[in-house]
């Protein structure tokens, strides 16, 4: 069984760039049109699998182009793809329009995302896994199961929404952006153990139960697209969680140390995501992750 299981969504990426996001009413024109793989899911499950983590994923893809597109892009960065479904629904779709600053704006059509369940198979490994990460692109009763089964749950609480008690409680690790983080409102350590604020190009703050806070400062770096960084980010430190663990059985228990070894990798992971356009194309691999942080962390 797989060491990282995601739980999330997959969508087409139609990329429009642009030189600046567009204000409500505003039309701009873009200076070209690229169609990639990517939704968060997907994201995620390719930055697990290329920071060296054995990785499943589960997700619902349409019988369609789109879907054969991403099934290929994630069978090729090594991710099992043994539980995810196919259903006549088309495969999710994002629209992204890209500044010439790095930032983005994104729309997204759920489509088959919205049609995700998790079957026998999908909680057997769910179960076995020695972290579980999903996010909210999905639908919330999925993600619900997901966190009952899981020993370690790792929630990237994005897009931004407001998070029932009876989630949070089943939360290991919260990871979220400054946005994400009031959206699910109230002190975040009095409803999860422990949590991530990440801070873009200032870093990430690591909030643990009974520690002191831990800053990451950000790595300096020249922004092509941001588009999967956050993703990256997510993906990475699932797999580096997982590495740390001392046990084949799952214990459900990450040092703050073990955090913040996590944290920093992830962080140099999604400084170099941001150097190259495009979602799963962004995406570092482990040796290229760990050569920088080298130099990053003297």
């Amino acid at each position: 069984m797989a060491d990282v299981v995601v739980v999330g969504s997959a969508n087409v990426d139609l990329v429009l760039p642009v030189q600046r996001i567009p204000r409500p009413g505003e039309t701009v024109l873009a200076s070209g049109l690229s169609r990639g793989p990517g939704g968060k899911g997907a994201n995620q499950a390719v930055a697990a699998a290329r920071a060296g983590a054995s990785t499943a994923f589960v997700a619902s893809l349409g019988a369609d182009e789109s879907g054969e597109l991403l099934r290929t892009a994630l069978t090729e960065s090594g991710v099992d793809l043994s539980l995810v479904s196919t259903t006549s629904t088309p495969t999710g779709t994002a629209i992204i329009t890209v500044a010439a600053d790095g930032e983005n704006s994104i729309v997204v059509a759920p489509s088959a995302n919205a049609e995700l369940a998790l079957s026998a198979e999908a909680l057997s490994a769910i179960r076995s896994a020695k972290v579980v990460l999903a996010q909210l692109e999905i639908p919330f009763p999925t993600v619900q199961a997901a966190a009952e089964a899981s020993s370690y749950f790792v929630l990237n609480a994005a897009p931004a929404a407001e998070l029932s008690d009876e989630l949070l409680a089943q939360v290991d690790l919260l990871v979220v952006n400054e946005t994400e983080a009031e959206a699910v409102g109230g002190l975040l350590l009095d409803r999860v153990p422990a949590a991530v604020i990440t801070l873009g190009a200032e870093g990430a703050v690591i909030l643990t139960r009974g520690a002191a806070e831990v800053r990451v400062p950000g790595v300096p770096v020249e922004v092509v697209d941001t588009t999967a960084a956050g993703d990256t980010f997510c993906g990475v430190l699932a797999a580096t969680l997982a590495a740390a663990s001392t046990s084949s059985a799952n214990t459900g228990s990450v040092t703050v140390g073990d955090l913040t070894n996590a944290v920093r990798r992830a962080n140099v992971a999604a400084s170099l995501s941001v150097k190259t356009a495009g979602a799963i194309p962004s995406v570092p691999h482990g040796e290229n992750i760990d050569a920088r942080a080298a130099e990053v962390y003297l």
